[in-house]
C-alpha cells in the first residue's frame, strides 16, 4: 500500500511546510496553517491525443466577440464586455454585494438572448428566488442550481450549454475524489481548475464568487486568481450606499479600472457621475481641504482630500491615513516643512479621501500638501478650485500623464480654476489653469476663510 504524505498549508495564502508552524512566513498570518493529506492533483490527467506545437503564423486568429452585458460600469471593468470562455474571479467582503451584482449580471445577459445558470453554494434556492425579486430579477432564461459538488456542477452547465456560468461561492464547493473538506486548500485549487477547465472547453464565461480574509484578500491558495483570467475586487463600507468594483487582473482588458455602483433597495445602481459621490458639499472651500483630479482607469475623477491637523501633548503624534498611500503623505509632509516652512512637528495628522475611495497615483500629492497647510494654518483654496500635481522632494511641483482630461472633468462639473504644474495646455479644457512650479507657489491660493483671494498677495503662514 503506498504511504499517505501529509503536508501542512497556509489557509490564508497557500503557502505548504513540511511541519506545522505558528506564524507563515509568507504572509505572516498567525495560526493558519492546517495539515492535508497531499493528494495527487487529476486537474491534469494526461489527454488521449497530444497536439504538437504550431508556428504563431500558422494559427488561425479568432475573432474575440465580447458579449455586452448592458450594466456599463461592469463591462467597463471587464474591458467593454464578457469574453466566451472566460473565468472571473469576483472578491469582497461578506454583505457587500457580490451575489446581488452577478444575479442583475445574469438578468442583463438573458435579457440579451442568453441563457445563464446560476450555481448557489451557500443558499436555497428559496433564498436566491427571494433576492431575485426583490432586485427584480425575471424568469427568463436565468436557471438556478443549489448543489456544491464541481462534477455535478460542471455536467449541468455541460447539458445546458449557458453563455455563462455563476457559482458562488467557489468556497463551498468539492470533489469526490479528495478527501479534505471543503474551502481546504486542495478543494479550492482542484474545483476552480476544473471549471476554468470546462470554460475553455465549452465557451461558456465562468463567474466564481470567492470569499476574501480579514486582510481583505482573497482567500484560498493564492493559485486560484493565477488560473483564472481575471479578477475583480468588490469594495466599499457596507455602512455606505456606494460600492467600488476594481479590476485587479485582466487578461483582455485593463487594470485599475474601476466600475462605481451605490446600492439600493431594489439592488445595485450605476453610479454615472462618480465624482459627485468624492466631493464635498462646500468643494473644497474649506480649511484643511482640496479637491484633487485624478484619473481612474480610463475615467477622471474629482475627490476631495480632507486633512485635520491638532496639538499632542505629552505623548507621540498620532499619524492616520486613509485613502492614500502613507507613504506618500509622509514624503509631502517632509516636502512641506523643509522646502516650504509649513512645519507640523510633533502634531497629530490626520489626512482622509472623501467617499472612502482608496487611489495610488501620485497626482494627489499637490491635494495632500495644501490640506495639510490649510490645516495648519487656517487658510483654504477658493471654493471652486482643483489641484493636481506630483511633490518632489526638491518641493517641485512636476507634471503628471492625462492632464488634459483632469482639466476636462473639472471644467465638466464647474470648477473655476485649477492648479497644475507646468506643461497642461489650458486652452484646449476651456479651465482657468494657474501654473505652479513649486509648493511655495501653491501655498499663495491659500486666503484666509471669507476673505477674497488674492493669488498673488496671499500667503500661508507656518
Amino acid at each position: 500500500m503506498a504511504r499517505v504524505k501529509s503536508a501542512f498549508v497556509c489557509r490564508n495564502c497557500g503557502a505548504r511546510a513540511s511541519k506545522w508552524a505558528g506564524r507563515c512566513a509568507e504572509c505572516q498570518e498567525w495560526d493558519s496553517f492546517v495539515e492535508e493529506v497531499d493528494e495527487p492533483s487529476t486537474s491534469l490527467a494526461p489527454r488521449a491525443s497530444v497536439e504538437r506545437p504550431k508556428r504563431i503564423d500558422d494559427i488561425e486568429s479568432a475573432g474575440m466577440q465580447r458579449l455586452v452585458t448592458g450594466i456599463a460600469e461592469l463591462d467597463r471593468v471587464l474591458g467593454g464586455g464578457i469574453v466566451p470562455g472566460s473565468a472571473v474571479l469576483v472578491g469582497g467582503d461578506p454583505g457587500i454585494g457580490k451575489s446581488t451584482l452577478l444575479l442583475q449580471a445574469a438578468d442583463a445577459i438573458q435579457k440579451r438572448g442568453a441563457r445563464v445558470l446560476y450555481v448557489t453554494g451557500e443558499e436555497s434556492l428559496q433564498q436566491t428566488k427571494l433576492r431575485a425579486e426583490r432586485i427584480g430579477v425575471g424568469s427568463g432564461e436565468v436557471f438556478l442550481l443549489a448543489e456544491t459538488n464541481a462534477s455535478a456542477i460542471v455536467d449541468a452547465a455541460r447539458e445546458l450549454r449557458p453563455a455563462a456560468l455563476v457559482v458562488d461561492s467557489i468556497q463551498t464547493l468539492y470533489r469526490d475524489d479528495l478527501s479534505s473538506a471543503p474551502g481546504s486548500v486542495s478543494q479550492v485549487r482542484e474545483c476552480g481548475a476544473a471549471l476554468v477547465r470546462f470554460a475553455k472547453e465549452s465557451g461558456t464565461a465562468v463567474f466564481l464568487v470567492g470569499h476574501v480574509t480579514k486582510e481583505g484578500v482573497i482567500a484560498g491558495p493564492r493559485v486560484l486568481e493565477h488560473l483564472v483570467d481575471t479578477v475583480l475586487q468588490f469594495e466599499g463600507d457596507r455602512h455606505q450606499s456606494f460600492r467600488i468594483l476594481r479590476a485587479a487582473k485582466n487578461r483582455f482588458g485593463a487594470t485599475h479600472e474601476i466600475g462605481v455602483f451605490a446600492m439600493r433597495d431594489s439592488g445595485l445602481a450605476e453610479v454615472e457621475n462618480p465624482s459627485l459621490l468624492f466631493l464635498g458639499e462646500d468643494r473644497g472651500g474649506a480649511p484643511g481641504a482640496a479637491v484633487a483630479a485624478l484619473i481612474e482607469g480610463t475615467r477622471a475623477l474629482l475627490v476631495e482630500v480632507q486633512a485635520l491637523v491638532a496639538e499632542a501633548p505629552g505623548r507621540p503624534p498620532a499619524r492616520r491615513v486613509t485613502g492614500v498611500d502613507s507613504d506618500r503623505v509622509a514624503l509631502v509632509q517632509a516636502a512641506l516643512e523643509v522646502r516650504a516652512g509649513v512645519r507640523v512637528g510633533a502634531r497629530d495628522v490626520f489626512v482622509n479621501l472623501v467617499g472612502g475611495v482608496v487611489v495610488d497615483e501620485p497626482a494627489v500629492d499637490l491635494a495632500v500638501a495644501l490640506a495639510l497647510a490649510g490645516a495648519l494654518t487656517g487658510r483654504a483654496l477658493p471654493a471652486g478650485t482643483a489641484v493636481f500635481g506630483e511633490v518632489g522632494l526638491r518641493g517641485e511641483v512636476r507634471a503628471v500623464t492625462r492632464a488634459s482630461e483632469r482639466l476636462a472633468e473639472a471644467a465638466r462639473l464647474g470648477f473655476k480654476r485649477v492648479l497644475a504644474p507646468r506643461g497642461v495646455e489650458p486652452a484646449k479644457s476651456g479651465a482657468n489653469v494657474a501654473v505652479v512650479e513649486t509648493l511655495a507657489d501653491a501655498l499663495r491660493f491659500l486666503a484666509p476663510v471669507g476673505a477674497a483671494p488674492d493669488g498673488s498677495r496671499s500667503r500661508a503662514g507656518s
